[in-house]
């Protein structure tokens, strides 16, 4: 996984918990905590880390994967700036993920295995979407899709109603976007 998660989540933990509260999570998982944006970094060290915050926020893994994937969108965007600026509303970046917004990851930074969506229009407000990566991180896609709700002044529902992790053969979502209002 590459090294700019890692940032992004210390930053997340810093924020809401303190310095203290990241040491605390470094000494839970185990980790040196010295990580370089470009820099690739093994699954399990994040998950440990994961398992570890979950440990200090009192949320279970899925909960807690949700909250740092909302969290997430917006730090991303500050580190690429611009880039969200094309998609008008949370539909139009949710549909852009495999199109274009993960080929500009992958420019970024070579060798990033990068989740696949293959995503849908069901309705004017409605997408259907299977999420498809090695990492099984469906919660933490799922929190990065609350989070274009966050980013465009909308509110997105995600239903989760098959899951790898429950033994479905795919990671499924329904998405409702309400349309802004004024």
């Amino acid at each position: 996984m590459k090294g700019i998660v890692f940032n992004v989540l210390e930053d997340i933990v810093t924020e809401h918990y303190g310095e203290a509260g990241w040491d605390d999570v470094l000494g839970r998982a185990e980790v040196s905590g010295v990580y370089t944006s470009l820099g690739n970094y093994e699954d399990d060290e994040m998950m440990r880390l994961v398992s570890a915050a979950c440990e200090i926020t009192g949320l279970d893994t899925s909960d807690c994967l949700q909250w740092i994937g909302r969290e997430m969108l917006p730090r991303f965007e500050q580190a690429y700036p611009g880039v969200f600026d094309p998609y008008p509303d949370s539909m139009g970046l949710l549909q852009a993920l495999n199109d274009v917004i993960h080929p500009e990851v992958v420019k970024l930074y070579p060798g990033a295995q990068v989740p696949v969506f293959d995503c849908e229009q069901t309705g004017p407000h409605e997408l259907s979407m299977d999420y498809r990566s090695e990492r099984g991180l469906c919660s933490l896609a799922h929190g990065l899709m609350l989070g274009t709700g966050d980013r465009y002044g909308q509110t997105v529902h995600v239903d989760h109603p098959e899951c790898q992790h429950r033994g479905d053969t795919r990671c499924h979502f329904q998405i409702h976007i309400e349309p802004r209002v004024g």
